[in-house]
């Protein structure tokens, strides 16, 4: 303290952090600060946990800001995000099923069950709007897409069968009529 920063209002209230010395700050630091947001030149202030190590525990992988675009954008993986607050309820009750469905895909090399916890970290151009936010994000589309079936882990196996090419192509088609007669 003190510090300087621009909030972006028209960008989903971006931040952008001066990285100098604020005792030593000037008039001509203010101005050329302003002029490299003006000019797109700053990155924004995001923040994030520490990558974990390991990253995966229990066939569940732990997604933080600073690992997020490498695990999510890969394109040779399909990637099943659970966006969630550590207070909410609704999401601790998923937390056990959740858990289940990674142990229960552990074995497929490129689909990936993981959670983000969106109140410690950011992702620029990620918008999350209530907890929790389930998306899928296949290997053909990184946009994402949402997910708002039921939640139990037949509900989740009958939506990957249908959903994501690496399921698929691990539990053929009969692997879909075993979810079937679970449900």
């Amino acid at each position: 303290m003190p510090t300087l920063r621009i909030i972006s209002p028209a960008e989903n209230m971006l931040k952008y952090a001066w990285e100098g010395d604020a005792k030593a700050l000037t008039g001509a630091d203010v101005t050329k600060f302003l002029d490299d947001f003006t000019g797109g030149k700053l990155q924004p202030h995001l923040k994030s946990e520490p990558i974990p190590d390991p990253m995966t525990v229990d066939g569940q992988t732990v997604l933080v800001g600073k690992s997020w675009e490498d695990v999510v954008k890969d394109s040779s993986k399909d990637v099943l995000v659970k966006y969630y607050a550590p207070w909410c309820g609704h999401c601790k009750a998923l937390a056990p099923v959740w858990e289940e469905l990674a142990k229960d895909v552990e074995g497929i090399e490129d689909l990936i069950i993981a959670k983000f916890d969106a109140t410690a970290n950011e992702v620029v151009g990620l918008d999350v709007r209530g907890y929790p936010t389930l998306k899928f994000y296949p290997k053909d589309n990184k946009d994402g897409v949402d997910y708002s079936g039921d939640r139990q882990l037949p509900d989740f196996q009958k939506w990957l069968s249908e959903n994501s090419a690496a399921y698929k192509a691990a539990r053929p088609a009969d692997g879909a009529a075993a979810v079937e007669e679970e449900l």
